[in-house]
């Protein structure tokens, strides 16, 4: 081996060396950053909890007012969350990279069926058989069981303040408080029949004013 030839590779060597340094500081510095976000994410919750605390605690009128819309009331979580991810992003900022969420969405599909029918308190539609059900809306899963009338059935909590009832419905791909996204896939339909209702406020509204957009 000739000396250019060395000093080649020592060269190649030093630029590696220098590359990987540099890649473990930026590594490292980006693990501080998330750190940081993480923190002050986390002591703005505690302070906006102490706060809240107090406040009903000193305040009697504003306690009776909050448990009752809260406990008694349709309190929209998907709403506050929604909210909240505007504003301040991801409770935890690493989250994503913690967990390694793919970067793009394996379904995002629209309902589709052949035929619709007024039905108790909303719609049953005709689809293909083992249809994908999509999410009609952004929400989170506030209700995985079984309802008279509609067989398994999943309650999404949208964004909108609509609770979006999908009956008959079976292989679930989400959890009770999952957070899901518009298009995602929720589920496989029972047979060739999909049960809808939505829901706000405990009142039911027309259900042609939701599928069809």
């Amino acid at each position: 081996m000739d000396i250019e030839t060395v000093k080649q590779n020592m060269k190649k060597k030093h630029h590696q060396t220098n590359h990987q340094t540099h890649k473990k500081v930026m590594i490292q510095k980006k693990h501080k950053r998330y750190f940081f976000l993480f923190s002050i994410r986390f002591l703005l919750c505690i302070v906006i909890t102490i706060v809240c605390v107090m406040a009903l605690k000193e305040n009697k009128e504003w306690k009776s007012k909050f448990y009752q819309y809260v406990f008694e009331q349709n309190f929209s979580f998907a709403t506050i969350n929604k909210t909240y991810q505007k504003y301040f992003g991801s409770p935890i900022p690493f989250f994503n990279q913690l967990i390694k969420e793919p970067t793009k969405a394996v379904f995002h599909e629209k309902l589709t069926y052949q035929k619709e029918q007024k039905y108790q308190d909303g719609v049953k539609l005709t689809v293909e058989n083992q249809f994908l059900v999509p999410s009609l809306e952004s929400g989170i899963v506030v209700f995985i069981g079984k309802k008279e009338g509609y067989g398994n059935t999943l309650i999404v909590q949208q964004a909108n303040g609509i609770d979006c009832w999908y009956g008959n419905i079976k292989n679930l791909s989400v959890k009770l408080y999952d957070y899901v996204e518009k298009g995602s896939a929720l589920g496989e339909v029972e047979n060739n029949l999909l049960y809808l209702v939505f829901k706000k406020d405990g009142a039911v509204l027309d259900y042609k004013n939701y599928i069809n957009e």
